[in-house]
């Protein structure tokens, strides 16, 4: 069995490829595209679909149906485990066909609901409309897609699924750039790329699913228990993971009745943080939940608990000074990957105040992401869903009370916020009923990392200079500079946690 700290650094690897086509993708439609109503109506269009794929690719269908798949694979061996993916295959499909065609029917509504602010722009309602029926089958695909890989990652087979969404950003820079100008209205070539993404996506994991034998031959059992299961599982269990997604689009709704280029600001800020996320959030919750899921499977709540444990220490050490770094170099970020004729100074200002504020959350989205697989292993489905729907009605007021003196700004600010109070909800019921025991140390290590990080945050304060200065200078300078000052920081992160005593043993895998 593959230590976890070995499926970390592989899921990370293929998370990072990702994330970084991901910054070339954004960088791409920033700079081809600009911040428009153009623009706005297609992140509203790819806001639902790729909203779908983060529930369902990092979250509720992997929460849902890995301890499920252990609990066949364990007890009642290969046959049996063929014969329910093969059944949940065919019935998901189903299901998914049903929702992407009324979607596609009722797409003005669903422009709508989370863009109202469209409904006085007849030109931009329309546009949006027609770039979300071409975005809306991604649905079906991706989440046929979390399903295979979540069969991978129960057989800890991780870094297919991590590298996956990688082709989503290879097919949209490739339609960006050669489809685009082909067409009378260009922005459809993104709409055309996220459709056929999502087909490669699925066709690409194929392959690896007959090496272990459990390629699907689609069955629609929509009465087998294990069906039933999931499915009763998943509803309770996309709220339940998914409080900051539910958040992040909760400002894309609020920010439509704001000014324009809200949407778009907040569209790039979000994807900045989504780096640190995506990078070790993802990581941590994918490569733990099978792990205990075993350990549930075994009854071992020592190993169980340690487990936690050691994904919250990585979640500190590691988010601690991401959120520093992403504060502190938020504007020369901003303008280094984005700034454009397109994309001018006042939008990078604008775009750098709410990935401020977002960043500002980014330790609670980590923890979210660990808390969450504590629950979902032991098949505890209700409890995150509690706590998440009260984090959500707190953070509606929260967004309704800082939207108008702060504008998109106070948006991330009160998903930030949002984030933080479920993430103590989600620690307090854990250690409250026994499943979570800190482990001795913890102190030290947060004195450990808040003083690394605030010396680290310091030097980049420092180093990174004057905003007029920043804008002024070329690209090239702009990438070496920032890149040598990041690793500066980093350089400076590490040595302060070695001076202070930290090792690598402190933080290795106990279980």
């Amino acid at each position: 069995m593959a230590s976890l700290i070995a499926s970390f650094a592989k899921v990370g690897g293929g998370t990072l490829s990702s994330r970084m086509l991901g910054f070339v993708r954004d960088l791409t439609i920033a700079r081809v595209f600009g911040a428009d109503a153009a623009s706005d109506a297609f992140f509203v269009a790819f806001k639902i679909p790729n909203f779908a794929r983060r529930l369902f690719a990092e979250g509720a269908l992997s929460m849902a149906l890995v301890p499920v798949l252990n609990e066949h694979r364990q007890r009642q061996g290969l046959p049996a485990l063929k014969s329910f993916v093969d059944d949940l295959t065919g019935t998901l499909a189903a299901a998914l066909l049903l929702i992407t065609g009324l979607g596609i029917l009722a797409a003005p509504l669903l422009i709508l609901v989370f863009a109202p602010g469209f409904g006085a722009d007849t030109d931009q309602l329309a546009l949006a409309t027609t770039l979300l029926r071409l975005t809306l089958p991604y649905v079906f695909f991706v989440t046929l897609t979390a399903l295979a890989a979540a069969v991978l990652n129960t057989y800890e087979r991780f870094g297919v699924p991590a590298f996956t969404p990688a082709l989503l950003n290879i097919v949209l820079i490739s339609c960006a750039l050669w489809l685009a100008p082909l067409l009378e209205m260009p922005i459809l070539a993104l709409a055309w790329g996220v459709l056929v993404a999502g087909l490669v996506q699925l066709v690409f994991q194929l392959p690896f699913l007959a090496q272990i034998g459990l390629l699907p031959r689609p069955r629609f059992k929509p009465r087998d228990p294990g069906v039933i299961l999931v499915f009763r599982r998943l509803g309770p269990g996309v709220l339940g993971v998914s409080v900051g997604q539910i958040s992040l689009l909760l400002d894309t709704l609020l920010a439509s009745v704001l000014v324009t280029g809200s949407i778009s600001w907040l569209y790039y800020s979000d994807r900045l943080m989504e780096l640190p996320l995506g990078l070790l959030g993802v990581a941590l919750g994918t490569v733990i939940l099978p792990r205990l899921s075993q350990r549930e499977a075994a009854q071992d709540p020592e190993r169980f608990s340690e487990t936690l444990d050691w994904a919250l220490r990585w979640a500190l050490l590691l988010g601690l000074p991401a959120a520093v770094g992403l504060l502190v170099l938020a504007e020369p970020v901003m303008a280094t990957l984005f700034l454009s004729s397109e994309f001018g100074a006042e939008d990078v200002t604008r775009a750098a105040h709410s990935l401020m504020a977002y960043a500002l959350g980014i330790p609670a989205f980590l923890a979210i992401k660990v808390l969450v697989p504590g629950y979902y292993a032991r098949q505890d489905v209700r409890t995150p869903v509690r706590l998440a729907l009260i984090a959500l009605g707190v953070g509606l007021v929260v967004h309704l009370l800082v939207m108008v003196p702060m504008g998109h700004a106070g948006l991330a600010l009160a998903t930030a916020l949002t984030a933080a109070l479920n993430a103590v909800l989600l620690l307090r019921g854990l250690k409250r009923s026994g499943i979570y025991r800190r482990h001795p140390g913890w102190a030290r290590l947060l004195g450990q990392t808040s003083l690394a990080s605030l010396s680290m945050g310091l030097i980049l304060h420092w180093g990174v200079g004057a905003r007029s200065d920043w804008l002024q200078t070329n690209t090239w300078t702009q990438v070496l500079d920032l890149t040598g000052w990041i690793l500066a920081g980093g350089l400076v992160y590490l040595m302060l946690l070695l001076i202070t005593g930290l090792r690598p043993g402190d933080l290795s895998e106990c279980v």
